[in-house]
Parts: structure tokens; sequence; C-alpha cells
């Protein structure tokens, strides 16, 4: 029923490249209008978090955080972040 805890360097790399992205491009939260997108915000940083605690091999014992930081659910987030920035920019994805 566990998973094998170890380094998961695609998690760590994404993890550590939104952070480094949103720190250095805050604008990507915000709107065309300069305001911010806060439900962007929630999910990059959602995306970022699991990605963070499942990089370094963490996994929560409890189920409710164990499925909010699981694999599955940081890339539901990335991609529901990244459609919400797209669809606010006018972007097709």
């Amino acid at each position: 029923m566990s998973e094998a805890a170890g380094i998961r360097p695609l998690a760590l790399l994404l993890g550590v490249g939104l952070m480094l992205g949103v720190s250095l491009q805050p604008q990507w939260l915000a709107t065309p209008a300069g305001v911010a997108d806060h439900p962007a915000a929630m999910l990059l940083m959602w995306a970022m978090s699991a990605a963070l605690v499942r990089g370094v091999g963490f996994v929560p014992r409890h189920w409710l955080p164990r499925g909010l930081f699981s694999a599955p659910a940081m890339w539901l987030a990335l991609l529901a972040a990244l459609w919400r920035m797209a669809s606010l920019y006018g972007l097709a994805l």
C-alpha cells in the first residue's frame, strides 16, 4: 500500500523550476489588467508544493495530504494552472 520513498528528479526539477519561475516572473500570476489572479496562483502553488514534497521523497501517511501531494494531483494542478493562464491571455492549448 505504501510507495517506496526516494528522490524523484523530475518532480523536484518541476518544483524548483516553478519556485524560481514565479519568483522571477510574478506577472505570470496576474491578469492582463495587472490584477492578481488568485486561481492561477493557487493552482501553481499547489503544483509547486506537490512537486517539492514528492521530489524530495516524502510520502505523507494520512490519505488526505497523500492525495493532495501525489504525482497525479501535481500534474492536474499544473495543467489546470496552464489552462487558466492561457485562457486569460487568449492562447489556445
